[in-house]
């Protein structure tokens, strides 16, 4: 593609592919219907970046235009849907596992930086809990769903995906941003701001994932999440640790040896 636009249109014309295991447990649950409650279909999805990523834009597009609140986590999308509806609306899931079946590699990038993302997620919950931020949740979702649009090459655009990846291992100091441009003509932080805007995903959501302002606590909040579970990937010997461990600290109002300790805590509790 061209440019953003190019990009956008091709995005908003496909359809998006989740887990293996999110399809088959959404089927199962749609067996026992009458069963299934908010929390319980909330557990499987929130667990899948792709599945929290389609029904918040699904819930995004019915929302009328009077409506005064915004739906902003995946449980209370579900409660104001509906486990019945969610099932009309939603039918069987493509897989990513079907998608790639072709490409191992690729299927395994996506399905580390997808591990990634839920680490992200659980990293972002604890510091927000700690900080006392009364949009925990909304905090966590945008932690979860931060990468995102490499989420969507790497089902879309496999070829390209492993192209970076071979470069940057070939040469660690490239910048993801640059390579991103080279190879897509666009910065994929830039495609998730659009695309989220295009589904008119929560105002909430939006300002919190937005990481051109990474001075609002929220927002660095999100980041430095993302940054610890990029980092602690491979374990907590990477060099750039005690880099993030320091801004986490300053972020928790905490020494760096307290905020290590902390991290290391919440790590084992995932």
């Amino acid at each position: 593609m061209a440019d953003l636009r190019g990009w956008l249109r091709y995005f908003l014309q496909t359809e998006i592919p989740v887990l293996a295991a999110t399809s088959a447990a959404l089927e199962e649950m749609r067996a026992m219907e009458d069963e299934v409650d908010a929390a319980m279909l909330g557990a499987v999805i929130q667990s899948d970046p792709l599945m929290t990523l389609k029904l918040l834009a699904h819930v995004a597009a019915k929302r009328r235009a009077g409506d005064i609140t915004e739906t902003e986590t995946v449980i209370s999308s579900l409660v104001m849907t509906g486990v019945s509806p969610f099932f009309r609306d939603f039918g069987l899931q493509p897989t990513i596992e079907d998608r790639l079946a072709d490409q191992p590699k690729a299927l395994d990038g996506l399905l580390e930086l997808l591990h990634r993302s839920r680490r992200a997620a659980h990293f972002a919950m604890a510091f927000a809990v700690h900080r006392g931020d009364t949009d925990a949740e909304v905090i966590s979702e945008a932690a979860l769903l931060h990468e995102f649009s490499e989420m969507l090459m790497w089902c879309h655009a496999p070829t390209f995906q492993l192209e970076i990846r071979a470069m940057q291992k070939a040469n660690p100091t490239l910048r993801t941003a640059a390579l991103q441009r080279f190879i897509y003509n666009i910065e994929l932080d830039d495609l998730t701001q659009a695309l989220m805007k295009i589904h008119h995903l929560p105002a909430l959501l939006l300002r919190i994932s937005d990481g051109k302002h990474p001075n609002h606590p929220s927002v660095r909040n999100v980041l430095l999440a993302a940054r610890l579970a990029r980092h602690t990937a491979q374990g907590w010997d990477n060099p750039a640790i005690p880099d993030d461990v320091s801004d986490i600290a300053l972020l928790l109002n905490a020494q760096p040896r307290v905020a290590l300790a902390f991290l290391r805590k919440v790590d084992l509790a995932e």
